[in-house]
């Protein structure tokens, strides 16, 4: 595989760590920016993660994992599958995501790392699909930054 195991994307918030926190875990705001699935989760260490969404009036799972880790308003880590997928539902094909927060020069500082690409099945076109010509989480970091920054104006 030639592209990197990992993708990365930072993005500058004029919001508060919590915040932001809300928004990455608060189910009516997780629809607003993640394609209208909302997180299903007792956010503890261990606990499932669901996305959820509506498909076609039928509410569906449409990405399921585990909470690996969690340091509230500091950082978050979870495993991710599409159980829609073709490929087998064991723990080497998922991928893993984490959230950070850092407050810098007045501003907090929101970064994602979603990987290891090497290590799962089909993890070239995984990665590609996920890499977006250069985007990687991009178009969803400026959604969250616009729902923070206007939660916080509020």
């Amino acid at each position: 595989m030639k592209n990197p195991s990992y993708i990365k994307n930072s993005i500058g918030i004029n919001a508060s760590i919590h915040t932001i926190w809300d928004v990455l875990v608060n189910p009516e705001k997780t629809k607003r920016y993640m394609y209208g699935c909302e997180t299903v989760s007792d956010w503890k260490a261990g606990s499932d993660l669901l996305w959820k969404g509506n498909d076609g009036g039928k509410e569906t799972v449409f990405v399921k994992g585990k909470i690996i880790s969690l340091e509230e308003s500091k950082k978050l880590t979870y495993t991710v599958f599409d159980p829609h997928s073709t490929m087998e539902d064991i723990p080497e094909n998922y991928l893993t995501v984490s959230y950070e927060l850092a407050t810098v020069d007045n501003e907090t500082v929101l970064t994602v790392t979603q990987g290891n690409y090497h290590n799962v099945a089909d993890g070239e076109r995984r990665y590609k699909e996920a890499y977006n010509n250069g985007q990687g989480w991009n178009p969803i970091l400026i959604q969250i930054k616009q729902i923070a920054e206007s939660l916080q104006n509020d």
